[in-house]
């Protein structure tokens, strides 16, 4: 089974502890990748050496300061000073104040702006994608398709922003009128993880704005450049609005500005992408305060096409990439192909195909972020369909047949259990028109398209008594 990548990675290197918040030797200093002429498009994007991690109106932060890597050959980029406590009580109040600026904006007039924040991410598309390859480790084209993604939310959601609203609903009562009323939530936290770094903030971002909320981001601390560059392209789409740049926010930082979210009751819905395993215990920290949470978790899919990838995202990564062929081996796998590290720079790995594990063995269901798929022989339909069903995640899902009567039954209710059911296509990569997340242990969020603006949306149900009688439903009289 391929590894659809759905985890959040809260490694990420610091830096040496030296005199002065930004002081660092001057050899270190030259290694930065940032300061080499092959790379000096990232300048493009308003990054330098040491880079500002918090933007709620303006730009700062004194937190600690991490250096993000290039997975591709393990070599320093840049530095990002993330967030402190403070910044983010800072940066919470920010927001709540532009939230009563952007709330009283009629929806198409959002929109207008996010459709100015799609141009804005269109004219930087290429050195963007660029940088999610740089940062991120996956391969240009693919970076530069994930920005893609973000642009085509934003105008999907400019439509939706002209479109969002409830029915008005037959009353019972005469003289009466019984309609639904859609108003947004108010604060939408976003934790994103390292391997969509831009289009899942962008899914979650488009759709809130336009359902007058304002957003707090706090991205993968090992892409927090990327975090920095997109959120300046849309900080002077803000400013050049007049409009407050907190209706966008941003904090870079690890698991104390995570965990500060989760449990604040100032965060009207929690969106947070990651693994199973700390999805669970956001979910327990926003359901202990009756909060909101959107998880979008673990994937485990079942199908592949042919590879193309780049480098894992860490050294770590790498780790687990042997420690999971090892697992196989003791678990009675053959490897037939790879299940090596590369020797060359980087966090480069052997696509790997293992054969001969039992259908329910513990390393074909756990999600081991890396290219390893495991063949199964199977006997007939109903058999290869429970056990398509019988992992805890269910994110994605694909069979290949000509069979009509087997789509449909792999589309139907004793068919494949997933968010994402797909037929003749592989699992990876999603049109924004539909409604993207799963079931079971992926945590049953759905973000982008359909629907799912309704997450970001409070429900009122309305009565309006416009006669001169006071009726009871149900033909209620008291007598």
């Amino acid at each position: 089974m391929w590894r659809l990548p759905r985890a959040l990675c809260v490694h990420a290197a610091k830096t040496s502890k030296l005199p002065g918040p930004w002081s660092r030797p001057a050899a270190f200093m030259s290694t930065l990748l940032i300061n080499q002429p092959q790379y000096a498009w990232l300048k493009e994007l308003g990054l330098c050496e040491e880079n500002e991690g918090v933007y709620n109106g303006s730009w700062g932060g004194r937190g600690e300061v991490i250096t993000t890597y290039c997975p591709a050959n393990n070599e320093p980029i840049a530095r990002v000073r993330q967030a402190s406590v403070a910044d983010y009580e800072e940066t919470v109040k920010k927001a709540k104040e532009a939230w009563k600026i952007w709330a009283d904006i009629p929806a198409p007039k959002r929109g207008e702006i996010v459709r100015q924040i799609g141009d804005a991410l269109r004219e930087k598309i290429q050195v963007l994608g660029s940088l999610v390859s740089l940062e991120m480790g996956k391969i240009l084209v693919e970076g530069v398709g994930e920005v893609q993604e973000y642009v085509d939310i934003c105008d999907y959601a400019v439509g939706l922003s002209r479109m969002i609203g409830g029915p008005i609903l037959p009353s019972e009562r005469p003289g009466h009128a019984l309609i639904e009323q859609w108003n947004p939530v108010g604060l939408v936290g976003i934790i994103t993880a390292f391997n969509f770094p831009v289009a899942v903030y962008g899914w979650n971002n488009a759709i809130a704005m336009i359902c007058g909320n304002v957003c707090l981001w706090k991205g993968a601390p090992t892409t927090s450049l990327i975090s920095v560059a997109v959120t300046k392209i849309i900080a002077k789409v803000l400013e050049d609005n007049k409009l407050p740049g907190a209706i966008c926010s941003l904090t870079c930082g690890g698991a104390d500005i995570g965990t500060a979210m989760a449990k604040d009751e100032r965060v009207n819905l929690l969106s947070f992408t990651g693994s199973t395993q700390v999805g669970k215990q956001v979910a327990l920290m926003v359901q202990e305060r009756f909060g909101r949470s959107l998880l979008e978790l673990g994937g485990n899919n079942a199908i592949i096409a042919n590879v193309l990838y780049g480098p894992l995202h860490t050294k770590q990564s790498v780790s687990m990439f042997l420690g999971a062929v090892e697992e196989a081996k003791k678990e009675g796998g053959t490897v037939v192909y790879g299940g090596k590290v590369m020797d060359r720079p980087g966090n480069y790995v052997e696509p790997t195909i293992v054969i001969g594990l039992a259908h329910d063995a513990s390393i074909a269901h756990t999600e081991t972020f890396a290219p390893i798929l495991y063949v199964f022989k199977f006997k007939n339909e109903e058999e290869v369909f429970a056990w398509n069903n019988e992992v805890k995640q269910g994110l994605s899902s694909s069979i290949f047949t000509k069979d009509l009567g087997r789509i449909f039954r792999w589309l139907g209710p004793k068919g494949s259990d997933c968010g994402i059911v797909n037929v003749n296509i592989p699992t990876s990569g999603a049109e924004i028109g539909g409604a993207f997340g799963g079931e079971k242990h992926t945590g049953g969020g759905r973000e982008s398209g359909s629907d799912a603006w309704k997450h970001y949306m409070r429900r009122s149900t309305c009565t309006i008594n416009y006669s001169k009688d006071l009726p009871l439903a149900q033909g209620i009289k008291f007598q």
